[in-house]
């Protein structure tokens, strides 16, 4: 008998094999020969469409692991044609290591048993009208949006549903976007459930990563909590998937296979049909249109939990106060800090920017430190003496010779972290201050610092949007905004959107223990339309308008974008490439393609990058089409395309 095995590997379709037993089914994992390497495998629902006649293989073993589920097939399918992804490479996201993991010790799933005892949460009212409607749904598909302002309680709201369900038998996804600083949101699940998740994120062990596969598998676990890629595990009676801050750009994955998280969650809960729950402070734009044209129900958390009040916000003009040459923080907003430690209050410093300087120039050669693989600065990091590149990781000490043969005399241009901290402790030298960003916050000491802060052992914090994600610290009532004009995401379409959002969430981390807080701002441009955005509490009259000037501009969510990246390292050829690459797709689709142009960042870990943008209406599907017309195409050695379909960065 023959049947159809998808392998985790390059092509775009299943082979045909020979099933001496005759009872494989679809979804069985296997061992089958594929040229001299014996490779796992998975019984698929169609057949490849055979050019060539070929000498058929058996399939060498079928492996003792439970089949995977129709619905999951259907969904890898979907998925490959929707992000132009060989479906074998789709599937390589489900295996481990492209390989089914058969034995597991039973007792190694002993870790996910309840352990304690649930501590007892109340709702408050809102809360309970909230759940309220989430329960009346079925279990079947349905998008419902839980967006409440920060410190509102919307987790202990999805806990309380996933708990319902986790007692009827079925499993949970709950997606985080920075899943390896959870240590607050493992404890908080904890208390509520008295069992262990499972945590899946890159940074686990292979053996931890083993036993979570098979124990979805085998419905042995019930709740996982995991970055991106836990999307992919084989769940065997999944009832509800999570994502939190479904705003988050993290979601997206711009490496490798590229796809968004968030949207790919939808789908997977509609090929289950099972209920999605997004959870926000302000929904994302494409997630509010949705909620704008009934496709998603939405619940609204309007109070914080236990009444506690959003902080007050403050500007600080800086063309009314000088600030100090080679300084960045006000005499204004050292006498509001001052206060504000007086009272016993903890005290976050933002800015967005890692490490001491952007970049570094002599002031008698005038030459900047580049780096040699990319077309960006170097950013130096006072705390390691070195001068590092943020996109490929290119390291260089602070050395150079300037003319007359003499030593460059630099200069540090701009403010980063650690700079900023360095002045707090000029200004406050008696206090406890340290850096929350991701070069200084390591996994393996972050539950450590978490505890110091909790503890109000440290007095100030300086952080970058690292600190805005999800953590409750009681004593943070005095939040100060370094640079409020710094405001630049790169070239990015959704800059006012991510803003927006970055800047509320920021906020929330304040003040959530009930005590008076407040947020100042430091800015030139005090009656920037950010700012008014910011401060508005209705969040809705900002979306309402960004969705207008989306439709009137042919953007998403009302056109999707695809974009092709030509890389390579031969700078004309790349060029040529991109050019040639438009023309050929210029046969097979309609649409409008835009470029090809060199990107904003032309050159990347020594590779030369070009991009094209097809324009599309979004009720137009054309990645079959697509994917059809770049397999025509034949690149130049050394040159790889790829496809990123709706792109968050256009770096």
């Amino acid at each position: 008998m023959k049947v159809s095995i998808l392998l985790p590997n390059i092509f775009n379709h299943p082979f045909t094999y020979i099933d001496k037993s005759k009872k494989l089914k679809i979804g069985n994992f296997v061992k089958v020969e594929f040229g001299s390497n014996l490779v796992t495998g998975v019984v698929w629902n169609f057949f490849e469409e055979k050019k060539k006649i070929f000498k058929l293989k058996s399939i060498t073993k079928k492996l003792e692991v439970p089949r995977l589920k129709k619905d999951m097939i259907n969904f890898i399918n979907w998925f490959s044609t929707y992000n132009v992804v060989p479906l074998g490479m789709a599937l390589r996201l489900v295996l481990l290591n492209k390989e089914a993991i058969e034995k597991i010790n039973n007792n190694s799933f002993d870790q996910f048993i309840s352990s304690v005892v649930p501590k007892k949460f109340i709702l408050n009212d809102d809360q309970k009208k909230c759940l309220e409607q989430i329960n009346k749904k079925e279990i079947n598909f349905n998008v419902h949006v839980i967006e409440g302002v920060t410190g509102s309680g919307k987790t202990l709201v999805y806990f309380s549903r996933i708990k319902n369900l986790i007692d009827k038998g079925y499993q949970a996804l709950i997606l985080l976007p920075e899943i390896g600083l959870t240590s607050q949101f493992h404890k908080r699940f904890l208390e509520f459930f008295g069992f262990e998740p499972a945590i899946w994120h890159s940074g686990i062990t292979k053996k931890n990563k083993k036993i979570i596969w098979r124990g979805v598998l085998e419905n042995k676990i019930k709740a996982v909590v995991g970055a991106r890629s836990s999307l992919f595990l084989p769940f065997n009676k999944l009832g509800i998937i999570v994502v939190d801050e479904e705003h988050d750009s993290s979601y997206k994955q711009d490496e490798g296979i590229m796809y968004n998280a968030r949207d790919m969650a939808v789908s997977r809960a509609s090929f289950e049909k099972i209920p999605i729950n997004l959870v926000t402070s302000i929904p994302s734009i494409e997630t509010f249109n949705n909620i704008k044209n009934k496709k998603y129900s939405i619940s609204v958390l309007k109070k914080r939990y236990k009444d506690a009040s959003l902080p007050k916000l403050e500007i600080i003009d800086l063309n009314l106060r000088k600030i100090p040459a080679h300084n960045w923080i006000s005499s204004e907003t050292i006498k509001k800090v001052s206060e504000h430690l007086e009272k016993g209050d903890q005290i976050l410093f933002f800015l967005n920017r890692r490490g001491f300087a952007p970049f570094v120039i002599c002031k008698n050669c005038h030459l900047k430190f580049l780096c040699p693989n990319c077309s960006v600065n170097l950013n130096y990091h006072k705390s390691k003496n070195i001068l590092l590149c943020h996109y490929c990781g290119f390291k260089s000490a602070l050395k150079r010779k300037c003319i007359n043969n003499e030593s460059c005399d630099f200069i540090f241009c701009g403010p980063g972290v650690e700079r900023i901290a360095e002045e707090l402790k000029i200004k406050f030298p008696k206090k406890n201050i340290e850096i929350f960003s991701s070069d200084s916050f390591k996994k393996k000491e972050s539950k450590s610092i978490i505890d110091k802060i909790e503890n109000n052992k440290i007095n100030i914090l300086v952080g970058t949007q690292l600190i805005s994600k999800g953590f409750h610290f009681p004593k943070l009532n005095c939040i100060i905004v370094i640079d409020a004009d710094f405001t630049s995401h790169g070239y990015d379409l959704r800059a006012a959107e991510k803003n927006i959002q970055m800047y509320h969430q920021l906020i929330g981390r304040a003040g959530r223990d009930g005590i008076k807080s407040t947020v100042y701002f430091q800015t030139h441009s005090p009656k920037d339309q950010m700012l008014k955005d910011i401060s508005n509490e209705d969040t809705h009259i900002f979306l309402n308008k960004e969705i207008e000037l989306r439709k009137k501009n042919k953007l998403p969510p009302f056109y999707r974008f695809i974009s092709l990246i030509v890389t390579g390292k031969n700078e004309k050829l790349t060029e040529a490439d991109a050019i040639k690459i438009k023309i050929n797709l210029s046969k097979y689709l309609k649409q409008e393609i835009l470029g090809p142009v060199n990107a904003p960042i032309f050159r990347i870990n020594k590779k030369f990058r070009c991009r094209l943008l097809i324009r599309v209406p979004k009720e137009n599907i054309i990645q079959k089409k697509l994917n059809f017309a770049i397999n025509k195409i034949k690149l130049s050695s050394g040159i790889k395309l790829t496809v990123d379909v709706d792109p968050i960065s256009f770096n």
